[in-house]
């Protein structure tokens, strides 16, 4: 079943990429890719009333919490690659950095004190996770007891820096926290050819 999802996933991306280099998505686009079989493994855990708070590259994870292929593909043609929502599917991506942490930190907030049931999973980036405003919210989230999870996604890179070369030394990663680690397969943008419009 997870090789089925994984081959989904691929091949949407792939689909995304054809899309792209004909010159019928006009916009920026962020692509996954070498991390389905860690995304499977975390999408296991999260329920379809949770809430999944994105970034920029959030196609795997739209289509893993349940928002149809058809439905994404027609919003990544009109230009909304890098912030797809969906209150339907409970999915909200941001192409800000770090743009989605306080939005996700509401919204559990929220879910507390209308005493249900369902949780918040935040996915950033390593050098996201480096924030202040990362460490705030973390910080704020265990000292309310909300029900929210954060997980980072460890490419190594901020854009084509470094992260380790920027901040000069390893991420330590609080233990409550879900980290992976996952070398990108695609360029930070685009399909690493050159598309003039």
């Amino acid at each position: 079943m997870s090789q089925k999802i994984k081959n989904k996933l691929i091949d949407f991306e792939n689909k995304i990429i054809e899309i792209y280099e004909k010159k019928k998505i006009r916009a920026p686009i962020h692509l996954s890719g070498n991390n389905e079989d860690q995304l499977i493994k975390i999408f296991k855990r999260i329920k379809k009333k949770d809430w999944v708070i994105s970034n920029w590259r959030n196609h795997y994870h739209a289509l893993l919490h349940g928002i149809p292929e058809s439905i994404l593909l027609k919003k990544i043609i009109e230009g909304h690659s890098m912030h797809i929502i969906s209150k339907k599917h409970n999915f909200y991506a941001s192409s800000i950095v770090a743009g989605g942490i306080s939005i996700g930190l509401g919204i559990a907030l929220a879910i507390k004190r209308k005493n249900k049931k369902n949780k918040v999973w935040v996915f950033l980036g390593d050098m996201t996770f480096e924030t202040g405003l990362f460490h705030e919210a973390y910080k704020y989230s265990k000292n309310f007891k909300l029900p929210i999870n954060f997980v980072i996604e460890d490419n190594g890179y901020s854009t084509n820096t470094p992260t380790r070369l920027v901040w000069n030394k390893k991420l330590k990663i609080p233990k409550d926290v879900y980290y992976y680690k996952y070398k990108r397969k695609h360029p930070h943008h685009g399909t690493g050819k050159w598309i003039l419009f």
